[in-house]
């Protein structure tokens, strides 16, 4: 038992009742009831991790998802999150959460990724990365895909959420594991399920009600929508990444300036106490050299008066 992440799936599901929504869901059976699998999700709103689960309720398994870090690091979310062994994604140092995911197959764990890794905003496929291949591989677990369509109008990106009671239907689907033997090769095996993804994908769609009006901006271009196109989409998701990295870079700049100032002052305070020092030094070595000198002087005069007595 698991109190924490069975707390959250009563409370999701008291959510999902008051926003209305409809949600259909195929192909549960396809959920392994025991062992590994890694569970690759097409992206299309902030809220696909939370249907996701949905499939694997009739098998009574648990869902570990693969996260950006910085939902563990905030007050409310991080417990939340570090309780129910969902793992942490640092972009910058991604093999740790790699292995921690291989670990957890291997522990029996199904471990749910989005292949596309950021939201769609085409609504279609976008490229997948090879990591979730990668990873069933070297587990020695099948490839579980799941399709998801209907969430980009609960909330997606470039829209306002829509957490109210919309009543919007939700389809989510599983399809039969695919095996990722020992050797074979991560790309063909991520092309290999990106395929039966698409044909999941259009499935869902055709069985999923007229989408007409302002609902319109849910649809892709290719089915007569207003949403962008994959190429459109692709030039929109580099140009916020450049603006991600140039706004990066100036963070860091701004960081090497404020510690440039800090320092600046505690330099000066060295370098006048290390001066100061160095006077002093200095000028005690040549009070002692004129006292030195004085003496010698003295020594001398001694000794010519005592020869002129004589």
């Amino acid at each position: 038992m698991e109190p924490v992440y069975q707390s959250v799936i009563v409370v999701a599901r008291g959510i999902f009742a008051l926003q209305g929504l409809k949600f259909t869901v195929r192909g549960d059976d396809n959920v392994p009831r025991t062992g590994g699998a890694v569970m690759v999700i097409n992206h299309t709103g902030y809220m696909d991790f939370t249907y996701a689960g949905l499939v694997a309720q009739k098998s009574k398994r648990l869902v570990r998802f693969m996260a950006k870090d910085v939902v563990f690091t905030h007050r409310i979310s991080g417990p939340l999150m570090r309780s129910m062994k969902h793992i942490p994604v640092d972009r910058t140092a991604g093999m740790a959460s790699y292995l921690d995911a291989v670990r957890a197959l291997r522990a029996g764990e199904i471990v749910g990724v989005f292949p596309e890794a950021t939201i769609s905003r085409s609504f279609e496929l976008k490229e997948f990365k090879s990591g979730a291949a990668r990873m069933a591989i070297e587990a020695g677990v099948p490839i579980l895909p799941v399709v998801i369509w209907g969430s980009q109008r609960v909330w997606t990106k470039g829209y306002p959420k829509r957490l109210g009671r919309t009543r919007i239907p939700i389809s989510v689907s599983a399809g039969e594991p695919i095996p990722a033997p020992a050797g074979a090769d991560a790309v063909e095996l991520t092309a290999q399920y990106k395929a039966v993804m698409a044909r999941m994908l259009d499935e869902a769609r055709a069985a999923y009600e007229p989408l007409t009006g302002p609902d319109l901006k849910f649809l892709p271009d290719s089915m007569g929508g207003m949403a962008p196109t994959l190429t459109e989409a692709t030039r929109l998701d580099e140009a916020e990444a450049a603006a991600r990295l140039r706004a990066a870079a100036q963070r860091r700049a701004a960081q090497r300036r404020a510690e440039r100032e800090t320092a600046e002052p505690e330099t000066a305070e060295r370098e006048t106490a290390e001066r100061e020092t160095a006077e002093r030094e200095t000028a005690e070595r040549e009070t002692a050299e004129c006292e030195t000198a004085e003496r010698e002087a003295g020594r001398r005069e001694g000794e010519g008066g005592t020869s002129h007595d004589r």
